[in-house]
């Protein structure tokens, strides 16, 4: 295979290299002018992790011809073949880029008139006879579009950046809002320090008071007419819509058969000797995947049939298409899977790198005495302190709160719902979290009055506490590690209250494990064999006799827990029984032997947490991604911001948030989890307002402050200009 000279630079180190199709040939685009692209025009990019992995992207221009798109696909086929065959491919359409792309340029992308073809080119200038007008959009993901330089191209719910070369100015029409105006800020720092050197002036202007430059180079003003909603509607339905297919003979007449209609898809299904598309199609994605063993001609056809996959389902043109070789699977692909496992990598593109991080999420080893210095130890275990300070619980009884026996702290019940008030000390200041926790057995109106006995709580503390509602099962590390060395113990139903426990069953079967922070839980599960699991320790209660069960994998921690259980089941001393080891009379009770759980790798992965802005903004209450390295100024003050670290959902409430988002936003947390493709259920929601975060919240973000809040960002930013 030839090589263009081009590749001998690219992916030597981390970082971004940009390349324009011209004439048929790559040309370098200069690090400076990275963001910019001509709408005439194809590109294409690569992104090297430390690892090193390599994420390769072709852009299409709305304006490219057929000729430039189609050599764009010949270099970034070739430069997949000198990478080795291991980089994931994506195909970007203007206008539709993908998360990962997006994540590149924080500070906007910006679309340019013209092409190659129209002599355009890419150059940092001290021309200052330029005259151009950007129309910037969106408040995740900022575009600056290139618009004729006319009033009847403004409106009053955006801003404008009028480029007159020397001077540069940010136009804000009346109704755009603050955190709107903050992201043009930085696209318009961003023209001058980048493609001016730094040499232009830059001036903040408010409609209504245009100085004479900007009348003189646009004319006298008409009435400019109101902002109109973006359509961006996100419908998260559809993202979970997927069907699986196998491709066969994709170099010559591709043929695609169904393997599964509808997902979550299992892992078994792929077939290393085989190529793949999963086609979530309605929510404009489509993804091959390499099988490592395929024959050759099918992995480097893979785009060619994803491409006329498009067009036989009559699928819009702008459909995002990634080509994934096998071990290099994003995190995007992997959450159609409900059983997805990465194989312990070691070095090479087959690592477990995350969709448009720089790096993988360090798993950092749970250590209970730096829980004050190490956010990102609290945050990835969900800790805020080691549990020692003070606890109380309240059971949910006629519609009212009434107090736990102390002695019995720990013991929940299925038929139950429960209100658990933790109060701590950080930095000098009492902080409190409430817990509703809710039975999976409890009626509708004891949910109801769950919810509603938890605001009370909160309003009477001045709605400084944080809020977590978790349901049965899906215990977060801290309120497990809340009951002074004992076990939490979760009976499968029933209820605490006097006389008002139903008969247990005769024979009752208790799950032990323990959590990445040492704390343990004990979960009743129903007694069969099924549920054993070589990782823990289980204590199984016959009618006659009490055994304690020991997993290959299981910790002396989790037995001693078990001691704790079989001592309130009663029944005397319990029989020890190593895994392989067991009598008959276990299997008995447990109703006959059965397949069971025996890998010893289910270690849990961390997975790169994703953040989400709620607006209603454009008149719908939708969720968008925040793209690429999120930071604490992606959080905008005036909405509500969702932080998903996959085994938890964080409600972030921005002060200036209005009603809409912080009564809609719940909803919003509940449709995310049970839309997700992954088929994740019942995770704990934690809502937490602006300037009383936890370090469970902080520590995902790097270097946090807790003063940034203190002085308006807008006037931060306006300090730069």
């Amino acid at each position: 295979m030839v090589f263009h000279k081009e590749f001998q630079t690219a992916g030597k180190e981390p970082g971004l290299q940009v390349w324009r199709v011209e004439k048929m040939d790559l040309k370098p685009v200069l690090k400076q002018l990275h963001g910019n692209f001509f709408t005439g025009d194809c590109y294409v990019l690569l992104y090297t992790t430390a690892a090193p992995s390599y994420y390769i992207h072709m852009w299409l221009g709305s304006e490219s011809s057929q000729d430039e798109k189609g050599a764009a696909a010949i270099f970034t086929t070739q430069l997949d073949d000198f990478l080795g065959g291991g980089p994931v491919q994506f195909r970007e359409v203007q206008n539709n880029e993908s998360i990962t792309f997006l994540g590149y340029f924080k500070s906007g992308i910006k679309y340019k008139q013209g092409g190659v073809a129209s002599g355009f080119q890419h150059v940092v200038t001290n021309d200052m006879n330029v005259k151009r007008l950007l129309h910037i959009k969106g408040r995740r993901t900022i575009r600056a579009t290139e618009v004729d330089m006319s009033w009847s191209s403004f409106n009053r719910g955006d801003c404008f950046i009028i480029d007159l070369g020397k001077d540069i100015f940010q136009w804000c029409g009346s109704e755009c809002n603050h955190f709107e105006r903050l992201k043009a800020s930085q696209v318009a720092i961003d023209v001058r320090d980048n493609e001016r050197n730094g040499r232009a002036t830059l001036q903040m202007v408010e409609e209504g008071g245009e100085p004479q430059a900007v009348i003189d180079a646009l004319g006298p003003k008409p009435n400019i007419p109101a902002g109109s909603p973006d359509d961006e509607s996100v419908d998260r339905s559809n993202q979970k819509k997927g069907a699986l297919y196998m491709i066969s003979d994709a170099a010559g007449s591709m043929k695609a058969s169904v393997v599964a209609q509808t997902c979550p898809f299992k892992q078994e299904m792929l077939s290393p000797s085989e190529c793949y598309i999963l086609d979530n199609g309605v929510d404009t994605k489509i993804f091959i995947w390499k099988g490592p063993s395929a024959n050759t001609a099918e992995r480097n056809a893979a785009m060619k049939a994803a491409e006329q996959f498009i067009k036989e389902k009559k699928y819009p043109r702008h459909t995002q298409v990634q080509v994934l070789p096998g071990g290099g699977e994003t995190t995007l692909f992997k959450q159609f899977f409900c059983n997805w496992k990465d194989k312990d990598q070691t070095t090479g593109p087959g690592q477990a790198y995350s969709l448009g991080r720089i790096a993988r999420v360090a798993q950092v080893p749970f250590d209970s005495s730096a829980l004050h210095t190490n956010k990102t130890m609290a945050a990835q275990h969900g800790m805020v302190d080691d549990g020692s300070g003070k606890v109380q619980v309240w059971r949910v009884e006629d519609g009212d709160q009434v107090p736990v026996d102390p002695s019995s702290y720990g013991q929940f019940y299925g038929g139950d719902c429960y209100l658990v008030l933790y109060s701590y000390r950080l930095g000098g200041r009492e902080q409190h979290i409430i817990y509703t926790w809710q039975g999976l057995k409890c009626t509708q109106d004891e949910l109801a009055a769950s919810a509603f006995l938890t605001v009370r709580l909160d309003d009477s503390m001045g709605g400084s506490p944080v809020q977590v509602r978790v349901t049965q099962g899906q215990e977060p590390a801290h309120l497990m590690s809340l009951f002074k060395g004992k076990p939490m113990v979760i009976h499968l139903g029933g209820t605490s209250r006097k006389g008002g426990q139903s008969r247990v069953g005769s024979t009752r079967l208790f799950h032990i494990r323990q959590s990445s922070t040492r704390a343990t839980r004990a979960v009743e599960v129903e007694p069969s064999a099924a549920f054993l699991n070589t990782n823990d320790v289980f204590v199984l209660k016959s009618p006659n006799t009490v055994f304690l069960w020991r997993g290959v994998g299981a910790t002396e921690e989790e037995l001693a827990a078990a001691q704790y259980v079989t001592s309130f089941l009663g029944g005397g001393s319990a029989t020890e029984v190593s895994e392989g080891k067991e009598p008959a009379g276990f299997w008995s009770a447990l109703g006959g032997k059965k397949e069971y759980q025996t890998s010893r790798s289910l270690q849990k992965m961390v997975k790169p947490p994703r953040l989400f802005g709620c607006s209603n903004k454009t008149g719908r209450l939708i969720a968008e991604e925040v793209p690429g390295d999120f930071n604490q100024s992606d959080l905008a003050t005036d909405d509500v911001m969702l932080l998903d670290t996959w085994d938890q959902i964080f409600l972030w409430i921005g002060n200036e948030a209005n009603e809409v988002e912080r009564t809609g936003s719940a909803k919003i947390a509940k449709d995310y989890v049970d839309s997700d493709p992954s088929g994740r259920q019942g995770i704990a929601i934690t809502m937490i307002k602006q300037g009383m975060e936890p370090p469970t919240f902080t520590g995902w973000f790097q270097a946090w402050d807790p003063k940034m809040w203190e002085t308006d960002p807008l006037e931060r930013i306006r300090a730069r200009f």
